[in-house]
């Protein structure tokens, strides 16, 4: 069974649309949601969770309809927006105690590892939490009720880079179960191509693509060549290209290039930039 499957999606406001947007992750699968903002990823992600009314096209959920019954359906759902909006005068202590009477299958044993884990004060008050910390009590809060899915928007947003890897290295101790998988968007590229299986570019509310990352850094390259030899390459497989007085560097489609021709690999990054300026 599919996690989420996404068919046709589309929602607008007043000069932006989320048009016609299709996404499938598979139980078992961590995908990558990239985009500039205002791409349409937090959109993406409050529409899963129904926070947003869909205009048009279905969400499912574990194979259920994401507005049949969400109550329940939450309950599998580990959540973290950019925006943790726990109440400011609560300590961890008591958000602990305010979940545990949300969710059926709460876990405070979990909860209190997770606090130690993370290095979250205890009794500490919300609003004196920097923003790194404000994000890990939300993967703590997140993680505690046993979740079959993570929707997590730029969960790694100010994480100094050591509680970065230890949240990232959690995602993916989260899917060794084949019954769980992780939707998360990022601006920080790096950390979504390290663990995402599948990668998905959004920008200006169109998927520019959606596949498995490995098939995407075999499937491209960067062409680094002169402003002759750039003639030879048949203008389908240029992504994007920028020429100087030294020569030409160019993203390209690696099996539409003559075989002769040497290339170096393309991260998701710049896979992801030269996609944007080649739709511009």
């Amino acid at each position: 069974m599919n996690a989420i499957e996404i068919k046709d999606l589309t929602k607008s406001y007043t000069g932006f649309t989320l048009s016609h947007l299709n996404l499938t992750l598979p139980s078992g699968c961590i995908m990558g949601l990239v985009g500039e903002n205002g791409a349409g990823k937090s959109t993406t992600i409050k529409l899963i969770l129904d926070i947003l009314k869909k205009d048009n096209g279905s969400i499912t959920i574990l194979g259920k309809d994401n507005q049949d019954n969400m109550k329940c359906t939450k309950e599998e759902i580990g959540v973290v927006l950019a925006e943790v909006g726990f109440p400011e005068c609560l300590t961890a202590i008591q958000v602990g105690k305010i979940m545990k009477s949300s969710y059926q299958n709460w876990d405070e044993a979990e909860y209190n590892n997770l606090l130690k884990k993370l290095s979250i004060p205890e009794n500490k008050l919300f609003q004196e939490y920097s923003s790194g910390m404000k994000m890990k009590l939300g993967i703590a809060v997140a993680l505690s009720h046993h979740p079959k899915i993570l929707l997590l928007d730029e969960a790694t947003n100010g994480l100094d880079p050591v509680a970065r890897d230890e949240v990232i290295d959690m995602i993916c101790e989260f899917t060794r179960d084949e019954n769980h998988a992780v939707l998360m968007s990022s601006h920080i590229v790096t950390d979504l191509e390290k663990i995402c299986d599948y990668i998905a570019f959004l920008h200006k509310g169109k998927l520019l693509l959606c596949e498995e990352k490995d098939a995407l850094l075999t499937e491209y390259g960067i062409l680094h060549c002169d402003s002759k030899r750039i003639q030879e390459v048949s203008s389908s497989a240029i992504i994007w290209k920028k020429e100087t007085p030294f020569g030409v560097e160019a993203v390209v489609k690696r099996s539409k290039i003559p075989v002769e021709m040497n290339f170096s690999p393309v991260s998701i990054e710049e896979l992801f930039v030269s996609m944007v300026k080649g739709a511009k």
